[in-house]
């Protein structure tokens, strides 16, 4: 992975990051401002236009690092994976308190009470961020959102160990480009959020993911290998099945490994380049 990737890099020609001064060339660097996504998801895009291509998705309570902003849209860099691009300014919000939950559960709806037949809003995906303060029965409350069943959520820290089950909860989930949510994924975001609930960091596009783990054989693959063909990734469930989000099905669905590497050449994109275990 480059350090000059420009997915990962929060530079152009008139502005960069100070910590890239003396590395990037820019006409001025300035120190981003440090904000966080105020709304259950929203889109990362490659220019400032809400049909510009979705490249990311922000997730409630991670921080984005803005450099600049313009016609309601701000430039920066998701802390969490540290993909660069545009998002709008009114999803985004100064930090609050420092989140002490994850949402564990695959989708986890804010009420306006803690109450069930209260108003809900969301649904929050998982693996987003959360401040829980005040606990009243089964509930507990985030500031500015509302209250949430505590059950669904896990502390900072506590994590899980099947990141294939997490994969698998998604099956039914609609393909959506660039998408990390629990009501659409790509197939690298499924990849992204599985291994993100186990705690373990993951890069944002299937190149980057082919760095993760060490080399297998097509011959020994096994449950938690990861598949990568041209643009696409899929989890291994055994030893002859996978789960992936793609867009044959529009779904992120189980199936035969060979039936998918049969479709995916005879769609063009040739055999699997590369098998890595985790």
């Amino acid at each position: 992975m480059s350090a000059l990737d420009p997915r990962l890099t929060l530079a152009r020609g008139d502005l960069a990051a100070a910590a890239l001064e003396g590395i990037v060339p820019a006409d001025r660097y300035a120190t981003p401002l440090a904000l966080a996504c105020a709304v259950p998801a929203t889109g990362l895009r490659r220019a400032p236009a809400p049909e510009a291509e979705q490249v990311d998705q922000l997730l409630f309570g991670e921080a984005f690092e803005v450099l600049d902003e313009a016609g309601g849209w701000a430039w920066g860099q998701a802390r969490r994976d540290g993909y660069v691009g545009f998002v709008e300014r009114a999803a985004l919000d100064r930090p609050g308190p420092r989140p002490t939950h994850r949402v564990s559960a695959l989708r986890a709806y804010a009420f306006a009470e803690p109450a069930i037949k209260s108003r809900a809003s969301g649904p929050l995906s998982i693996n987003a961020l959360v401040a829980l303060g005040q606990r009243e029965g089964r509930f507990g409350h985030v500031e500015g959102l509302g209250w949430l069943f505590e059950h669904q959520l896990a502390p900072i820290g506590q994590v899980e160990t099947d990141f294939v089950a997490i994969a698998e909860r998604f099956v039914g989930a609609a393909y959506l480009w660039g998408g990390r949510e629990a009501e659409g994924v790509d197939c690298s975001g499924l990849v992204q959020q599985a291994l993100l609930a186990c705690g373990c960091g993951c890069p944002r596009d299937t190149d980057l993911q082919q760095g993760l783990g060490a080399a297998v054989e097509a011959s020994a693959l096994r449950r938690g290998d990861l598949v990568f063909w041209r643009g696409h990734v899929a989890i291994m469930v055994d030893a002859s099945r996978i789960v992936h989000a793609n867009g044959h099905h529009a779904a992120v669905v189980i199936e035969p490994l060979a039936e998918a590497t049969a479709r995916i050449f005879a769609a063009g994109s040739g055999q699997p380049i590369a098998y890595r275990r985790i």
